[in-house]
């Protein structure tokens, strides 16, 4: 259907050979299904990651359990938490005031174990991978997370720590078998994250989570010498230590709008920054936003930070959205107010319920919507936000930065990476962008010092960081093909 979609194995795009398979797809028919090699990562778990969490259930599981993976024991803990609030109705013991939902699941955090010289790994006590460990009766539910919250591992971190597990280099810290015994780190909650635990069981301070600027290899859990080995082995022994550092950085300076030119990663860290000038925000940096593994995960997270900073308060969910962003707001906190059509009269329907002593979170929309590109009065949006107290976060994956300049109008800029940024169908990115002129600004900042863990796999990084080089470009041959088309369309009688 589209020749031009690369046979990738890191595919991020899949195309389906007639629109009687794209609707059996949507409603989950079998014979399209079953016949699925690849898709969306967050639809579709890549088969590394399913082949790899195969093997942690196997090993750290029972005969009827599952193992799900992502990047970080807090990540991994949202994920149990999620499942232990949708399943402990089905569960007869919760009935029982002593019991605790959580027994029936567990997590496994997998480190880098320094046991013997290797030419691609030797020691390390950060925990690369924590696999969740869950009944196959509440897979459905499992999934439902995946999806929404964008959590997961990718494709690549799955490929690299697969190699070292098989390989005997990664094992668990925390080795838990019994079916009904609970991990010392799901124990201790979620309220742990507040000041970071390290594996050693003593408290770090709490620090901002920019791990790529101080120390490249602490997003992986690699020493230095294994991961130039690593970078060396991927990508040739012409690049050095400070390859992912700087390609993140380029990512920021990109997002930033500081960096328009098509040049290499030497170049793109060391141009001059013009990013309040494009953004249009005074005080605005690139120190401002922060990458995530996917857009979805980005809007996933900032809903979560915002939970945090305000407290538990209903979110608006203004114009049809992309359906796990409803999804996200509806699921996670008090709930949702959802206005379908975006139109004045739902924004008369908002004044009204403000009015009246209604108070909601932030108000979730995007500009212009994807699929129908319908663009919300942000201007309107705005003064009812500074008037009635809450957020605006904008969603601009559709726009982009080139074309719609909304950070002045917003508290926060979410946006995924994946698409125009990337130009490539080959890996996944999210970013968070703060406004600093926002009233909310410097507690979200300090939320986000707590909050934000970097779980962007460095090696996703250097793709994306190649691919969005000539974004600006690009979105230049974009909108010229993009007018061409609706002059085409708007000559056409049918029209």
């Amino acid at each position: 259907m589209f020749p031009w979609l690369s046979n990738l194995e890191k595919a991020v795009s899949v195309s389906l050979p007639s629109w009687k398979a794209n609707v059996g797809y949507e409603e989950g028919e079998e014979w399209v299904l079953s016949k699925m090699k690849n898709g969306y990562p967050r639809f579709f778990i890549h088969t590394g990651i399913q082949a790899f969490a195969e093997a942690v259930a196997r090993k750290y599981g029972g005969p009827d359990e599952q193992a799900m993976l992502f990047p970080s024991p807090a990540a991994a803990t949202r994920c149990l938490e999620f499942l232990a609030q949708t399943t402990a109705h089905k569960s007869t013991a919760a009935k029982d005031s002593a019991a605790r939902p959580y027994d029936y699941l567990r997590i496994v955090d997998l480190i880098l174990q320094n046991k013997a010289p290797h030419p691609k790994i030797t020691g390390t006590s950060k925990t690369i991978i924590s696999a969740v460990i869950y009944p196959k009766s509440e897979a459905r539910h499992a999934k439902t997370f995946w999806q929404h919250s964008g959590e997961g591992v990718s494709s690549r971190r799955a490929e690299f720590c697969y190699k070292a597990f098989e390989e005997g280099y990664l094992t668990s810290r925390n080795p838990v078998v019994s079916e009904n015994i609970r991990s010392d780190r799901m124990c201790k909650g979620p309220r742990r994250y507040q000041r970071r635990a390290s594996l050693d069981h003593t408290d770090e301070p709490a620090a901002m989570s920019r791990t790529e600027d101080s120390n490249p290899t602490s997003s992986i859990g690699l020493d230095r010498q294994d991961y130039a080995q690593f970078v060396e082995e991927r990508f040739g022994r012409n690049l050095n230590i400070s390859l992912a550092v700087n390609a993140k950085r380029a990512i920021r300076r990109r997002i930033a709008g500081s960096l328009t030119a098509d040049v290499d990663l030497s170049e793109a860290v060391t141009m001059p920054s013009e990013g309040a000038a494009i953004r249009r925000v005074q005080g605005f940096s690139e120190d401002d936003i922060f990458l995530y593994p996917c857009g979805m995960n980005s809007i996933f997270n900032t809903h979560r930070v915002m939970l945090k900073t305000r407290g538990p308060l209903k979110s608006v969910s203004f114009g049809f959205p992309y359906i796990d962003t409803l999804k996200i707001l509806e699921k996670w906190g008090p709930g949702c107010l959802f206005y379908g059509h975006g139109s004045s009269a739902d924004l008369d329907d908002l004044e009204t319920r403000c009015k009246r002593g209604e108070k909601y979170l932030a108000l979730f929309c995007e500009f212009p919507g994807n699929p129908l590109l319908k663009s919300p009065d942000l201007r309107r949006i705005r003064k009812l936000a500074d008037q009635y107290d809450f957020a605006v976060v904008v969603d601009e994956t559709i726009g982009n930065f080139m074309n719609v300049h909304i950070l002045p109008v917003a508290d926060v800029v979410v946006s995924s990476l994946t698409k125009v940024f990337s130009g490539d169908s080959n890996v996944m990115g999210g970013s968070s962008i703060l406004n600093p002129r926002s009233r909310y600004y410097h507690q979200l900042r300090e939320t986000m010092i707590v909050e934000y863990e970097d779980n962007y796999w460095p090696e996703d990084a250097i793709y994306l960081e190649r691919n969005s080089r000539d974004f600006v470009s690009r979105i230049d041959r974009i909108n010229k093909n993009a007018e061409a088309i609706c002059e085409v369309l708007k000559a056409s009688p049918h029209g």
